[in-house]
């Protein structure tokens, strides 16, 4: 349900001040816009926006959306936590068994590697595999080599994030689908962790590493990346996918991520669509058209103030 009542008040959350846009007619036209983009559709939808690190807006945040691959980004954030205070390099070597690399899921890193007893990548490559690539087997080796699923949520707590939970590997969501709703999150848990990722964490090498992987990311070009392609902006983002659930819904289509305008404004973006009864290609097109319609208001608001 969309929200219709705007808080005045500052809200201090992990260091970073989140001001609510101010209740301006326009404002309230674009929650109204993405509103009624998610009610044209057989589908939950979850959205939140943070513009330059301060203006937020959300709809329909009150509900848990499942992460899928999304989660991801959660675990680069926590390997290269892992890293830093380990004093290891993204160079480190990891040597994977074939027993390792499962059959029966999504794995580009599988494909190429299917016929090698062992194979030893750093977790620069592995951490590619499953950021650019949303590769499950790439994940679950990080998970059980380096850092847990429970100590992925525990490292994200540790940033002030709450509204989200991370339990289950790859291949545990893979055995049993009902465990893709135990790793999720509000849309704007995933906005303010992007902010954090950008504004509180070490400026260093390991930051960099996400971020460019982040920029490269090679799954959803339907998604939040579709509007944007030919407007010189910078985006960095993550994708989540799922399968269809026993009633037949396809249990999440998702993106979240940052956008870089090429005069300097950014803002925080995370869709999630739960449930969906509509083809994928469908359910990618409300995530494009949620992105296109944000675009285009921080794009004219942001007009209104250079001609002030």
């Amino acid at each position: 349900m969309m929200r219709k009542i705007f808080r005045i008040a500052i809200l201090l959350w992990g260091g970073i001040f989140l001001q609510p846009i101010a209740a301006t007619a326009q404002q309230v036209s674009l929650e109204e816009q993405i509103q009624h983009i998610a009610n044209q559709r057989k589908a939950e939808v979850g959205v939140a926006v943070i513009r330059n690190g301060t203006d937020t807006i959300t709809v329909n945040n009150e509900c848990r959306y499942p992460m899928m691959s999304v989660f991801k980004f959660h675990q680069a954030l926590a390997v290269t936590d892992y890293l830093r205070r380990n004093n290891r390099s993204l160079d480190s070597l990891i040597t994977i068994g074939n027993e390792e690399l499962k059959p029966d899921t999504y794995s580009p890193l599988r494909d190429k590697y299917a016929g090698n007893d062992t194979v030893s990548l750093s977790v620069a490559e592995l951490l590619t595999y499953t950021l650019q690539l949303s590769d499950n087997n790439a994940c679950d080796i990080l998970f059980h080599r380096l850092v847990s699923p429970q100590e992925t949520d525990r490292y994200i707590r540790s940033l002030g994030v709450t509204d989200f939970s991370i339990r289950m590997t790859e291949d545990e969501m893979h055995q049993d689908l009902s465990h893709c709703y135990e790793n999720w999150t509000t849309p704007l848990a995933a906005a303010r962790l992007f902010e954090i990722f950008l504004n509180r964490l070490p400026a260093d090498g390991y930051r960099a590493f996400v971020r460019q992987t982040l920029v490269t990311c090679q799954t959803g070009k339907d998604r939040l990346f579709r509007p944007l392609e030919n407007t010189g902006a910078i985006i960095g983002h993550k994708t989540g996918t799922g399968d269809r659930n026993p009633r037949g819904q396809i249990i999440g289509i998702n993106d979240a991520g940052f956008v870089v305008l090429p005069n300097g404004q950014r803002y925080t973006i995370a869709v999630f669509v739960k449930d969906s009864e509509e083809t994928p290609e469908a359910t990618a097109q409300i995530i494009a058209d949620i992105s296109e319609t944000v675009y285009r208001y921080i794009q004219q608001i942001t007009l209104q103030n250079e001609t002030k």
